[in-house]
């Protein structure tokens, strides 16, 4: 008899009871939070996670991977008005066909199996042209992955699950 595949299994809805407690307003403490490196030079990412019809997901988890200095996890609770916000440094290109990204994971209730994306940066205009993953995706679609600068310091990347705006999400 051939056995085929395990079933995949619909992620959550537990993430708010272990893993973001604190933003649920649970009396316990979170594994990881949204510092995932602090500095002088720090920058700001804020966003939310928006469903096809670009209402706000008020039980999304948001985990952000950066090499060198760690992750960081946020909740879109209503307790933070259904946003995420990490606090980390600007990544550095490693390569000249790198540009500057972090590596972003969306985990929800509904979701077979969690979403891979990336955030990269629109004031990185000349490393963003070299990046080989940005010149593989159609011109329309690169805009997806960008962070905006919209004060100082401060970057706004909101991830869209479907739509016209939908984020490019990576098959890994």
């Amino acid at each position: 008899m051939k056995r085929g595949q395990t079933p995949s299994q619909t992620v959550g809805p537990y993430f708010a009871y272990g893993l973001t407690a604190e933003q649920y307003g649970y009396p316990f403490t979170q594994i990881a939070g949204g510092v995932i490196a602090a500095s002088d030079n720090s920058i700001r990412i804020v966003g939310r996670v928006l469903d096809g019809e670009g209402n706000p997901v008020p039980d999304a988890m948001v985990e952000i991977w950066q090499p060198g200095a760690g992750f960081g996890r946020q909740g879109t609770g209503s307790t933070q008005g259904n946003y995420f916000e990490f606090e980390t440094v600007k990544p550095l290109a490693f390569s000249a066909t790198e540009a500057p990204h972090l590596t972003a994971i969306v985990f929800m209730r509904g979701l077979l199996s969690h979403l891979y994306t990336r955030i990269y940066f629109d004031d990185e205009t000349a490393a963003n042209a070299a990046d080989e993953v940005l010149k593989a995706l159609p011109v329309e679609r690169r805009a997806t992955l960008l962070a905006r600068r919209d004060s100082g310091s401060r970057y706004r990347f909101d991830i869209h699950l479907q739509g016209e705006a939908e984020t490019v999400f990576f098959d890994l």
